[in-house]
C-alpha cells in the first residue's frame, strides 16, 4: 500500500467484497494479516465493523468512505458496540463467533483513508469495531442472517469496555468491571489487569 508522500507498507486492509468465504478458527480463508503482532490470532479472528458509523464518517469528513474502509471482515447492520457485549456469541450462516473486545484502531486507517484525524475520533466515540474468536467454523455467505446464540450475563457492552480501556484508565471500578466480562481476550485482561494491580498498590 502506498500512502502519504509514496512511502509503501505491507498491509492486508484493502479488502475485497465475496460473495461467501470459510471461516476457521484462525480466520477467513483468502485473507490475509500483514501485521501479526498487532492482529490476528484466535482471538481476533474476525473483525466486525457496523454499518450504521458509515454515515456518521461519511457526514463528519464530508467524503464518501468506500466498502470495507476499516479493513473488517464483516459490515454488519444493528450490531452497535453500545449494544453488543463481550462474550455474546452469534452464528452467521455455518459458523459461530463470540466476541472478545473492542478494536483498537492502529494508524494503518489514517494512512489508507487519509482523512486525519479519524484514527483520533475513532478513539474518542469509541466507534472502532470489535473483534471476536470463532467457536464453530462454517462458510459465511454475503447475505447469510446474523443469529444471536448466548447474550454474555455480565452484560459489559465493547462502547463500555472502549470507554474504559480509552479514557478512563484510572476508573478501578470500571477496570473490575471489564475484567469480569469471563470471555475478555487474554491481551486485554493483562494489560487490565497490570493496570488495576498498579492502581490498587498506590491507592
Amino acid at each position: 500500500m502506498t500512502y502519504g508522500d509514496g512511502k509503501e507498507m505491507e498491509s492486508a486492509i484493502r479488502k475485497q467484497q465475496v460473495e461467501e468465504a470459510f471461516l476457521t478458527k484462525d480466520g477467513f480463508h483468502g485473507d490475509g494479516v500483514a501485521d501479526l503482532k498487532h492482529h490476528g490470532g484466535p482471538e481476533r479472528a474476525v473483525c466486525v465493523y457496523p454499518y450504521e458509523h458509515y454515515d456518521y464518517w461519511n457526514n463528519y469528513f464530508e467524503t464518501q468512505l468506500p466498502a470495507t474502509a476499516f479493513g473488517e471482515n464483516l459490515t454488519v447492520t444493528n450490531m452497535l458496540e453500545r449494544n453488543i457485549c463481550i462474550g455474546d456469541i452469534f452464528q452467521i450462516g455455518e459458523a459461530v463467533i463470540q466476541v472478545t473486545q473492542g478494536r483498537v484502531p492502529c494508524n494503518t486507517i489514517d494512512r489508507r483513508l487519509d482523512m486525519k484525524p479519524l484514527l483520533k475520533e475513532m478513539v474518542k466515540t469509541g466507534y472502532t469495531g470489535y473483534l471476536c474468536r470463532v467457536l464453530e467454523e462454517g462458510t459465511i455467505r454475503a447475505d447469510s442472517v446474523i443469529r444471536p446464540v448466548a447474550k454474555d450475563p455480565q452484560q459489559v457492552s465493547v462502547l463500555y469496555a472502549n470507554e474504559i480501556n480509552f479514557h478512563r484508565p484510572k476508573d478501578i471500578d470500571g477496570i473490575v468491571k471489564v475484567l469480569g466480562a469471563e470471555d475478555l481476550a487474554d491481551e486485554w485482561r493483562q494489560f487490565l489487569t497490570k493496570r488495576l494491580t498498579k492502581l490498587t498498590a498506590s491507592s
